[in-house]
């Protein structure tokens, strides 16, 4: 078995037009994905420079293969199997900030880049009071991406053109606005260091660079398992310590900057000329929402019901006789018509919602699906529920259904095959819904669910939604007396 490096394999020599802060599977299986095929596609003509975001990180095992690596994606596209394996060639070296600093400073001195992209967690967008203009480098990403932005101006002095396009990974709503909004506040917390230098800068920063908020969206599980890793590794026939495997499905939308048009940015990074799942768009507002109710909101209502009719997996349930039916019932007539894009692009996303529910080749578990599950139905389903109600005139059942077995998942009985309900959320939660359980009124139970406004609900009282706690009492009390499935069949 040969060796994976730049000698016994093709490696790409682009030139180096984006830096990217973060080494972590997922840029590596979206990301570079993404700019490995559209430098096949589109002409891209782009290498990309990692850096390593913290002080532990991966960069030496990428830089010891020469930053090559196979992106192993699974699953089911058009309704056939997909297996396939890519070797990614467009990184052209990864690199530590904390190591050797001067080489991450003297990046910013290269006048072909254009794009920064981020993942540093969703933690990794805050502003740290702490970090300091001198330090090598500053401990927060926002920090660090300050410190090489000031070098980069001071190197162009000021220089219209050497402005960059970002774009944040960052798992969080509006992460573009949130990492220009830290910063600003790291140039005017540094105003002394910066001198006569504060004010041309904070201008070439607002001015010249454009911030993007993005949408990621592809499942990546991580690196294979041992045996798994064993057999790619025959397949490819070289020794990949890097391999990482995601799903087929992917989707980037990218919210154009105020200060650039959608068609400026189309051409800066033509995606759409490769064929790609890339959106870039006036507004993410409403891309977010969609993933958030129709994803992760069918997801979260499915979980309960389906864990307390006795199965684990989310494919299980989506191929399950009931709840199959239940699923798609809540997905395509209760979730799909609360939002506002146009109804073929929600038909097809809720398609491909169900696709990768049913993807053969991951085992996603419900109970990881039930962790902090109050807060979930709160952000993902309350918005939906209450719009549905507004629109219908009239309460959607399942979502409810899904509310009531999650009421009753935390009541902490065994479910018929004798696996206990154990609650994993904030231990607050757990507490009140362990006291309501114990009045053993299910009406108490409901009543002071739908009452704890501060601890779940964002400060509203869902008391007040006509008609929520009488079929919240009514689908408890089926469920104790006749069963989930029943219930569930009941609902249908």
């Amino acid at each position: 078995m040969k060796e994976l490096n730049k000698v016994t394999a093709k490696k790409n020599m682009a030139p180096e037009r984006i830096v990217q802060f973060g080494e972590g599977n997922f840029l590596r299986a979206f990301a570079d994905w993404i700019v490995w095929q559209m430098n096949r596609q589109a002409e891209f003509n782009s290498s990309v420079v990692i850096v390593q975001p913290i002080r532990q990180g991966r960069v030496a095992d990428l830089e010891a293969q020469d930053c090559l690596y196979h992106v192993n994606l699974r699953g089911v596209q058009d309704g056939k199997p997909v297996d396939s394996l890519d070797c990614i060639d467009c990184v052209s070296r990864a690199m530590n900030p904390y190591a050797d600093f001067s080489s991450y400073m003297a990046l910013a001195t290269q006048p072909d880049l254009r794009f920064i992209i981020s993942n540093t967690t969703e933690a990794g967008i805050a502003f740290d009071a702490s970090c300091q203009f001198t330090d090598e480098p500053a401990a927060s990403y926002p920090g660090k991406l300050t410190q090489w932005l000031y070098r980069r101006f001071q190197f162009f002095g000021g220089d219209p053109a050497r402005g960059l396009i970002i774009m944040p990974c960052e798992l969080i709503f509006q992460n573009g606005l949130h990492l220009k909004e830290c910063i600003l506040r790291y140039i005017d917390l540094w105003q002394e260091a910066l001198g006569e230098d504060y004010a041309p800068f904070r201008t070439w920063f607002l001015e010249n660079n454009y911030v993007c908020s993005t949408l990621v969206d592809r499942i990546v599980q991580g690196a294979p398992g041992a045996e798994t890793r064993s057999a790619i590794q025959t397949r490819l026939g070289y020794a990949d310590g890097m391999i990482v495997q995601g799903e087929i499905f992917h989707l980037w939308v990218i919210e154009a900057p105020e200060n650039m048009s959608c068609d400026e940015l189309r051409t800066e990074f033509p995606a759409g000329k490769a064929g790609l799942n890339v959106k870039i768009v006036e507004s993410e507002v409403p891309y977010h929402a969609r993933k958030v109710t129709l994803l992760n909101g069918s997801h979260t209502v499915l979980s309960p019901v389906s864990w307390l009719s006795g199965v684990n997996i989310v494919r299980d349930a989506c191929n399950h006789p009931v709840l199959g039916h239940y699923v798609r019932m809540v997905l395509y007539e209760e979730l799909l018509p609360t939002l506002d894009l146009p109804a073929d692009e929600l038909k097809a996303y809720a398609d491909s919602v169900l696709e990768r529910f049913r993807n053969p080749y991951v085992d996603h578990q419900l109970t990881s699906i039930m962790l902090n599950a109050f807060p979930k139905f709160c952000t993902r389903d309350l918005p939906a529920l209450t719009t549905y109600l507004r629109r219908r005139g009239c309460l959607p059942r399942g979502l409810v259904l899904g509310l009531a077995a999650l009421i009753y998942y935390y009541k902490g009985d065994v479910r018929a095959d004798g696996t206990p309900c154990v609650p994993n959320d904030d231990e607050r939660i757990v507490e009140l819904l362990n006291g309501l359980w114990q009045t053993g009124d299910v009406q108490k139970v409901v009543r002071g669910v739908l009452g704890a406004k501060d601890l779940i609900w964002n400060g509203a009282d869902l008391n007040a939604i006509a008609g929520l706690p009488e079929l919240l009492c009514e689908y408890i009390g089926r469920i104790e007396s006749d069963g989930i499935l029943a219930t569930v069949e009941a609902v249908l």
